[in-house]
């Protein structure tokens, strides 16, 4: 039996994570208590909520298309957020040591999964837009976004007040083509 696509929810969390490999299990116990696939995506290296779900879609069509780039949902989930083919890039996008902000997506939805998480991290309101200047440039260097595609979509050279403006956006928008050129080229 297929899983219907776009069933997910995603939620962002606070954590703090003291031994990676513990945390890990005790989020596969979880998803395997439920039959579901819990994919924790680093909200750090995401331009926004919006990121994680394309990159959701894309592993969905990916993995249940029969031919997945690697051999978890998960996996593939990260792969598309990262914007790449390789695994220990992809890995880092993923749960980290430490004080970590999260998406997190329960595929499919299971209400279940929301409580038993809420063990083992602080879910949190939406309402601010965390895009500060630092991370805008931390996302251009971390997906390569070149001069040459800034100046494409506008935002090579304007003022700091412009980006804030218009340069969000566009940089988002730059970075969800990255997803959708992995998977048209995979």
């Amino acid at each position: 039996m297929e899983t219907p696509l776009k069933n997910y929810e995603i939620r962002k969390a606070r954590m703090t994570i003291e031994d990676r490999d513990a945390f890990l299990r005790i989020i596969q116990g979880i998803a395997r208590l439920y039959s579901i696939h819990i994919v924790c995506f680093d909200a750090d290296k995401l331009a926004g909520r919006d990121h994680a779900e394309a990159a959701i879609q894309h592993a969905q069509r990916s993995f249940f298309s029969g031919k997945p780039i690697s051999n978890s949902f998960e996996m593939e989930a990260l792969l598309f957020a990262a914007g790449s083919r390789q695994c220990q890039e992809a890995a880092s996008f993923g749960i980290q040591e430490g004080e970590s902000t999260m998406f997190v997506c329960s595929y499919p939805v299971n209400e279940k999964v929301w409580r038993d998480l809420s063990h083992h991290m602080q879910f949190v309101d939406e309402t601010c837009d965390d895009m500060t200047p630092d991370k805008e440039a931390g996302l251009v260097s971390l997906f390569g976004i070149t001069q040459e595609e800034l100046e494409v979509v506008g935002l090579f050279g304007i003022t700091q007040e412009e980006l804030e403006v218009v340069g969000r956006d566009r940089i988002k928008d730059l970075i969800l083509e990255r997803i959708a050129l992995l998977y048209v080229n995979r």
